[in-house]
């Protein structure tokens, strides 16, 4: 039986999938909020992700999240895990129409700062844990073209500082995972000519997740983890 919960949004990706298999793996229960109506697993086992349906940027919902998270006394929440976002280029910064740059904010920072405050309280009752965000290379290198999402991937970076240092007295830690970009069908889909063998698999990324959500990494909060390809 877990002896701990994670929270992990945007489990349902191509990079969601490989974090949500890989705290599986190791033993959490791990509750999984997804936008639609999840298809029903014919075998799901007895570790099985919680999946229920929620949109994470309207805060009704996210307490309702975070309630199930947080609703197994055999297994309190520990870690929350926040992937949910989204990416657009639109042209250059005078190109780009003001509705564009603030669906990138609302898509990559409001459900992670919804659903983080609405889970602080649960992890410091349950004695500390963690916090782990996923921003991405480009909030620290941009490049040209995708303004609203460089600037809101650099606000979760610098959302996640702040909770880091707000919240280390209670023992909850916070981190941000800064990823290349990701081997994942859609970019391939989306990128066909390009060199795949210089991104990143999301199993890498999944693994730099689970270290910083477990206790193997408590002297570390605050930190902005590099997750780039190998060449």
């Amino acid at each position: 039986m877990a002896e701990r919960s994670v929270l992990i949004t945007g489990g349902t990706g191509g990079l969601g999938t490989a974090v949500t298999a890989t705290f599986v793996e190791a033993g959490w229960r791990v509750v999984a909020p997804q936008r639609h109506q999840p298809t029903p697993s014919p075998d799901p086992g007895p570790n099985a992700p919680v999946r229920l349906v929620a949109d994470l940027t309207e805060a009704d919902d996210v307490a309702r999240v975070t309630e199930v998270a947080a609703g197994d006394p055999q297994a309190p929440l520990r870690a929350v895990v926040n992937l949910v976002g989204g990416y657009a280029g639109a042209g250059l910064v005078h190109e780009t129409p003001i509705e564009e740059f603030e669906r990138m904010l609302t898509l990559n920072l409001r459900p992670t700062h919804l659903v983080t405050r609405a889970a602080l309280p649960r992890l410091i009752e349950a004695g500390g844990g963690a916090v782990v965000c996923v921003a991405s290379r480009a909030a620290v290198a941009p490049f040209p073209g995708v303004a609203g999402y460089v600037t809101a991937k650099a606000a979760v970076l610098a959302f996640a500082s702040a909770v880091a240092v707000e919240y280390k007295s209670a023992g909850v830690r916070c981190n941000t995972v800064l990823p290349s970009i990701i081997d994942t069908p859609a970019n391939r889909a989306d990128m066909p000519q390009a060199d795949h063998s210089r991104w990143v698999a999301p199993t890498e990324i999944a693994s730099v997740i689970r270290f910083l959500a477990s206790e193997e990494s408590a002297p570390t909060s605050g930190a902005a983890v590099p997750v780039y390809g190998r060449a």
